[in-house]
Order: C-alpha cells, then sequence, then structure tokens
C-alpha cells in the first residue's frame, strides 16, 4: 500500500510529530484495537474447522460497528471468488429488510450469529427476538458480546456458543477483532492474510517507517486545517470498495464529530464516501466548483482480474470513441482516476491525496482498514476530542427506550 500526499504548504511539523507519536504510544497502551493485528487466533479457526459444513449462509445481526468493517470486506473480496458461505447482515429494524432477507435463505441452512458489545442494542436484540420466535435450538446461534453483559447471560442459558471481544475495543474500530474475524472466516476469508496486511501497517508506522511519516503528515494537516476543510471525501475507483466508504463514513464521523475535551466547543470532520467513475457525473462538480473546504483522497487498485479489454471494433456513428480500441478496463478506470486527480490539481486549494492498493485480496483491505483506524486516532488526538466515546449517539437511544418503557405500561 502506497499513499501520495499532493498537498501544499505541508510543514515538517517535526515538534507536533514527536508529540503525537508520544501520546498514539500512550493510547496503544489502553486502547485495545492497535494490537489487534498481532492477536491469537487459534480459537477461532478451530470454531471455523468443527463447524457444521451443512449450514450454507450465515446471517449477522448487528448495527454499526458490529457488521459495517465484515460487509466491508466480504463485499470487496467477493467479486474475486465465490465465498464458501453466503453473508447476510441484518442492519435495520425496516420491516421490509427483515423479510427480504429471511427470504433469500433456507433458514434450515441458516447460522445467526448475533454480535452486541453492550448486549442490549435495540435493533439487534428487536430481530433476534423476531428469529428466536421460528428457531430458537442453540445450534442456530452464536453470539458475540461484552464479558457478563445480558446478552452474554442469555448465551449461557440457552448454551450457545459466545466469544467475548477483547477489552477496550470499541464497536467501529473491532474490525479486526471476532466481530469481523468470525463471520468473514466462516465464509472462507483468509483472516490470516487480513491480519498480515494490518500488521504490515503497524509495523510500519509505529516503527518509523514509510507509512509512518504519512500519516503524521496527513494527520497533523487534517486537524490544523479543520475549519477551512471541514469535509473530507474518498474517491474509491472501484465498486468493490462502495462498503468500504460506509464504514469509513462510521468511523471517521462518529470518532471525530465531538464536543472538545476541554471546552464546549464542537468540533466535526464531516466524511463523504464516492465510488469512481460513476461519482464523476454527480458529486465531482460541487469538489470542482462549489466551496473550497473539501479534502479528496483517492483510492486506486493496483491490479484488478480478470483484466478485460475492449475489442478494436468500430460502432457506426460512434467512430470518434475508437480511441478506446484495445484498451484494457483495468487501464481506463485508473486512467479516469488520474484525470480526475490531475483537474483536482489543476483547480489549486483542493487537497488530495493517492492511495494505492495492490490488489483485491485479503491482505490489501486489512492494511487499508488498519490505516483509517490509526488515521482516525492520529486527528483524533490533535483535534482534542475523545475518539472512543459516542455521547451524542447514547441520547436517542436514551429517548427511545423512555418511548417504548412509556408504552409497555
Amino acid at each position: 500500500m502506497q499513499n501520495r500526499l499532493y498537498f501544499e504548504n505541508l510543514d515538517t511539523f517535526d515538534r507536533e510529530k514527536k508529540e503525537l507519536m508520544t501520546k498514539i504510544e500512550e493510547e496503544r497502551g489502553t486502547i485495545g484495537y492497535y494490537n489487534l493485528p498481532k492477536q491469537n487466533i487459534d480459537e477461532i479457526l478451530d470454531f471455523v474447522d468443527s463447524f457444521d459444513k451443512n449450514i450454507e449462509n450465515i446471517m449477522v445481526l448487528g448495527i454499526g460497528g458490529s457488521s459495517l468493517g465484515a460487509k466491508a470486506i466480504f463485499e470487496f473480496l467477493k467479486p474475486m471468488e465465490k465465498p464458501k458461505r453466503e453473508l447476510f447482515f441484518f442492519e435495520s429494524t425496516d420491516p421490509l429488510n427483515i423479510e427480504y432477507l429471511l427470504k433469500q435463505v433456507d433458514i434450515d441452512k441458516t447460522h445467526f450469529l448475533v454480535i452486541s458489545k453492550s448486549g442490549g442494542t435495540v435493533e439487534t436484540i428487536s430481530i433476534l427476538k423476531y428469529i428466536f420466535s421460528q428457531k430458537s435450538n442453540k445450534e442456530n446461534f452464536t453470539f458475540i458480546t461484552d464479558t457478563g453483559s445480558n446478552l452474554d447471560k442469555f448465551a449461557q442459558d440457552l448454551g450457545s456458543k459466545v466469544f467475548y471481544l477483547p477489552a477496550n475495543v470499541g464497536g467501529r474500530f473491532s474490525v479486526l477483532s471476532v466481530v469481523g474475524l468470525i463471520p468473514l472466516a466462516l465464509c472462507g476469508v483468509d483472516i490470516k492474510s487480513l491480519l498480515e496486511g494490518a500488521n504490515e501497517v503497524s509495523d510500519s508506522f509505529f516503527n518509523n517507517k514509510e507509512i509512518n511519516s504519512t500519516l503524521l503528515d496527513k494527520a497533523i494537516f487534517y486537524a490544523k486545517n479543520h475549519e477551512k476543510y471541514s469535509i473530507n471525501s474518498i474517491f474509491a475507483y472501484s465498486e468493490s470498495l462502495k462498503y468500504f466508504t460506509e464504514w469509513f463514513v462510521q468511523l471517521w464521523g462518529e470518532s471525530l464529530g465531538k464536543k472538545h475535551r476541554d471546552s464546549i466547543c464542537n468540533i466535526g470532520l464531516t466524511p463523504i464516501g464516492l465510488i469512481g467513475p460513476k461519482d464523476q457525473h454527480s458529486f465531482l462538480q460541487l469538489i470542482m466548483e462549489g466551496k473550497r473546504d473539501k479534502t479528496v483522497t483517492f483510492i486506486k487498485l493496483k491490479e484488478f482480474n480478470p483484466k478485460l479489454n475492449i475489442p478494436a471494433i468500430t460502432l457506426p456513428h460512434l467512430e470518434a470513441l475508437d480511441i478506446l480500441n484495445n484498451i484494457s478496463f483495468h487501464d481506463l478506470i485508473n486512467m479516469q482516476c488520474d484525470s480526475i486527480i490531475e483537474a483536482l490539481l489543476n483547480e489549486k486549494e483542493i487537497p488530495v491525496d493517492k492511495i494505492e492498493i495492490l490488489a483485491v485480496d485479503a491482505k490489501s483491505i486489512g492494511g487499508l482498514m488498519y490505516y483509517y483506524e490509526l488515521l482516525t486516532s492520529l486527528v483524533g488526538q490533535l483535534l482534542g476530542v475523545d475518539t472512543y466515546n459516542q455521547p451524542g449517539v447514547e441520547a436517542g437511544k436514551i429517548i427511545l427506550k423512555e418511548k417504548l418503557s412509556s408504552i409497555s405500561k
């Protein structure tokens, strides 16, 4: 994975970098996600090896950090290899969606993976109630939650298998924990390679290799310019990265939209997820000629397989586009990306950077996701917010439970 910054007026900020690394090293001792790339996964692999071979579908009951990361990885890898099992996600209380998903599977050949860190997520438990009323054998369920949660107690009484989240790993930073690894491994994803990719980024960052300077420069630029460039967009040039951009939106928005630690000031960076070349024909106009308040990160794939070529044929009345003849779609989509980068650089005052990942494989996506987790932590430190809480989300949950309680009385 390579990341090139095209930012103008990028100072060295040596003192700031040193101070930031000191804070991150301290945080590394208490925040659990930093150490996930080096975890022991023997229990997960044993569970997968002994799993019922007759199960054809895995259905995840989870929302936000309990689903978005695994979904991003699964959908990224799916075009390259038929999954061992199909993977579905219940992420909404929308009755149309619930009914639609259940119609996609034979429930007797389906295993339900219930994920809730707190054990009291309304969306997850409401769907669990609905499914449990139809299928209630302990063998139909596996649970992932915090030790001692009410969901843990329910699972223990039921006699189902329970996995526990590592200490101090928040939901939106949990993709490389059991939350993401178990559903992915059950569907045939190479989770060893996934963690290897993350570990390479971790090693490069914490051992002061290439990615260290780039990440620090990028984080400092975002933080110092957070009022001017308050919108951070990812422009990913592969349809396979669509759900990665959704994961990024949650990670960035929920982590960095906060009140300042030492004041009542509201701070926030707004994430936008775009897919090229599709969004060249929509959102790009706003970037090019709208208010200069956006940064743009382009993500390219170095290798696409298979390499499809545009045939050398001439279509009547469309001769002007014979310039496409014999061009591979691989080259075309990357030329489209490079052309937009050049166009934005010509405009000035639009901070641009480019990430290039090697291929559509587990190692590449593991590295990319860990990179963004690190970047989020760095920017959070610089902005002076608590990156790992979400009081704004909790307020609505409290009101909802009050409303539900008043109805049930």
